[in-house]
């Protein structure tokens, strides 16, 4: 029975010796490792809390004063582009159809090498969740997801994440448009990058997800295809729900309400904060179980709307 178990994040340290080697016609690409440093070990699930990220943020970290200052600079870039005709009207809201990359990291025993139904099944997942699909509640946000390829790869220490920042690096795909979603075995659910660093760092922007999370997978409460949905979100510019805790600040969106710590399971009517509204334990940007997940709100349209404008289109 696997679990997912709070690990440190390792290092990237490029091995002598690898090799990366794509085929044009199959779309595939296989990476090969000396045999002495292919290894594959297995991590078992434990606290449903570490879910998204546990003790470790499914994100880099933010401080108070960085969150405020990001978003002044993404209201003062969408304001430029808005004056120059580069951005939607006010009133109106950002839309695209976003290419979407996927890099299934085999080891080198083929461990982790998802169907291709599982990975149209998890685009049809994106679709639906950005759409609103799931509740009368959630909001469509505009944005559709097209799967542009799959890429499969044999590297063993690619599969556990090992040298993340290089292989991210080697195989990313596209644009600042395009969502690379590399799935691996690690000791989280997912792991994603926020637009505003893409600039500064386009190499490894992206989501790396949990390939036992794709649907039909073998996490226990996190095989609905969410993972991806919910990292999805952070690239897309969200925060969790509980960011910042039980403040006024909170995630930056006045329609979800603050929290003072994440959920876990599904507890109906939760409220961990004395600040107006129960805990939105059903929004996508919560550690919820996948299937207690069904919306994002208006508000999380709009900052996706946001974001987008500013770093994405």
């Amino acid at each position: 029975m696997r679990s997912l178990i709070t690990r440190p994040r390792v290092l990237a340290v490029l091995l002598a010796g690898s090799a990366l080697a794509f085929s044009p016609l199959g779309g595939q690409a296989t990476a090969q490792l000396p045999v002495d440093q292919l290894t594959n070990p297995c991590f078992t699930p434990e606290n449903p809390t570490s879910a998204r990220g546990g003790q470790t943020a499914d994100h880099r970290e933010l401080s108070p004063a960085e969150q405020k200052s990001i978003d002044a600079k993404t209201a003062a870039l969408v304001a430029a582009k808005q004056a120059r005709g580069l951005a939607p009207k006010a009133g109106k809201l950002a839309a695209a159809n976003v290419p979407v990359y996927i890099h299934v990291m085999r080891s080198s025993s083929g461990a982790g090498d998802v169907t291709a139904t599982q990975i149209s099944q998890q685009i049809a997942e994106l679709n639906q969740d950005f759409a609103g699909g799931e509740s009368s509640a959630a909001a469509n946000t505009g944005f559709t997801f097209t799967l542009a390829g799959t890429y499969r790869y044999n590297n063993s220490t690619w599969h556990t994440d090992g040298q993340s920042t290089t292989y991210r690096a080697q195989t990313r795909k596209g644009g600042k448009n395009a969502l690379n979603i590399w799935l691996v075995n690690f000791s989280y659910l997912g792991i994603a990058t926020f637009p505003w660093d893409y600039a500064s760092n386009p190499g490894i922007d992206g989501i790396r997800v949990q390939y036992t999370s794709l649907p039909g997978g073998s996490a226990t409460n996190y095989n609905l295809g969410k993972t991806a949905t919910h990292e999805a979100g952070h690239w897309f510019g969200l925060y969790h729900t509980f960011q910042g805790g039980c403040t006024s600040t909170n995630d930056s969106v006045s329609d979800t309400p603050a929290q003072t710590s994440a959920t876990s399971g599904c507890p109906a009517g939760r409220n961990s904060c004395s600040l107006p509204g129960v805990d939105p334990i059903y929004n996508y940007m919560d550690y919820s179980y996948d299937s207690c997940y069904n919306q994002f709100t208006p508000g999380q349209s709009t900052r996706i709307s946001n974001a987008w404008t500013a770093y994405r289109a």
